[in-house]
């Protein structure tokens, strides 16, 4: 899949088939839609084009107006958005700026300017409650008629829906916010992922429950940075690690806390960052105490044990983590524990 930022770059298509929107979390829905948007690419001859804003548009503006609660929740990052639409077999994807300019542009001009100017687009499909331009004057019938006089079709899907539950985002978002991890993954039609490179931190984890033997031999972890300041999740989870060892390799078994650290000082490396920390039940010797540094990694996110907690002192903290260790190795060992090789046949069955 080619990604451009913004749409002035050599190489871009000259004419497309192009859905918009934010695409946050890619989930059935999404993935509905992007089946039809191949099939009517295919069908015009022309590349499958996905249209989405970075920051989101609600970001924008909660910014704009001081109001950082008006910004949603995020379900997923740029990369792993871009992943996935690229798992869902589009071709090119335009990732525009949203700024002060974008969100001041009248629906006349962002459909002359963007939709058939700057992206050449032949099809356009879009999602019932679609809204565009500024103050979200633009609308479906707007777009239609301007398809019809400017030469494009226009099409829309109506909502997607999984045993009577529409899929949205906001229905991914409500789940992950009440640690239902088995909803989410219904909704997304795979399990919830996180992936990025492995960052270093303060290394205090290998420190943690280190025994006399062998200092840093403790609760070493993973740390990937989630680049939104507003996770949709948040708390302590069971996990699944992937991208560690060689292609083919079973994922390795984890427990991971995303989330801000509440228990470490101000100073910490990552102070103030959203992370991932994760660490893997048993790390690969292979990779020795550095090995890891620079990897990127895709961690699934199984089954929550609990929020994020203030422990009060390295004592109770390193106490905190080696019962979460024992409560994921439990997970793992229960009935209920998802067979991986199963979970990845089943979601691949239900992919759109």
């Amino acid at each position: 899949m080619k990604i451009f930022r913004g749409f002035h770059h050599p190489g871009i298509a000259r004419s497309c088939a192009l859905t918009i929107g934010n695409f946050d979390g890619v989930h059935r829905g999404h993935q509905a839609m992007l089946a039809l948007l191949n099939s009517e690419a295919a069908h015009r001859q022309v590349d499958s084009c996905v249209l989405t804003f970075e920051p989101h548009p609600r970001d924008y503006f909660a910014g704009a107006l001081h109001k950082p609660e008006l910004a949603p929740a995020r379900v997923g990052t740029l990369r792993d958005k871009l992943t996935e639409l690229a798992r869902c077999g589009v071709q090119q994807t335009v990732v525009l700026p949203f700024d002060a300019a974008l969100a001041a542009q009248s629906p006349e001009a962002f459909i002359d300017e963007v939709l058939v100017q700057g992206l050449g687009a032949r099809y356009v499909l879009v999602g019932d409650d679609f809204r565009f331009g500024r103050q979200r004057a633009g609308d479906y019938a707007m777009l239609d008629a301007a398809g019809q006089a400017r030469g494009f079709d226009v099409a829309r899907m109506n909502s997607y829906e999984v045993h009577g539950l529409r899929v949205s985002s906001s229905a991914v978002r409500q789940a992950l916010a009440q640690g239902d991890m088995d909803a989410a993954a219904r909704l997304l039609g795979r399990p919830y992922t996180i992936s990025g490179h492995v960052v270093h931190g303060r290394k205090l984890g290998r420190e943690l429950g280190a025994t006399a033997e062998g200092a840093g031999d403790g609760f070493r972890t993973l740390n990937l940075r989630f680049a939104h300041w507003k996770p949709a999740a948040s708390g302590i989870f069971a996990v699944l690690v992937h991208g560690l060892g060689r292609e083919g390799d079973a994922p390795l078994q984890g427990v991971a806390n995303l989330g801000v650290r509440p228990s470490l000082d101000p100073d910490d490396v990552n102070g103030g960052r959203v992370l991932l920390e994760t660490h893997c039940l048993q790390w690969p010797a292979e990779l020795g105490a550095e090995g890891a540094y620079g990897k990127i990694v895709r961690v699934e996110l199984l089954h929550k044990l609990h929020d994020e907690l203030k422990y009060d002192g390295l004592a109770a903290l390193t106490a905190g983590i080696a019962k979460d260790c024992a409560d994921a190795r439990a997970y793992f060992a229960s009935a209920q524990a998802p067979n991986h090789t199963e979970t990845r046949r089943q979601t691949t069955r239900d992919r759109i």
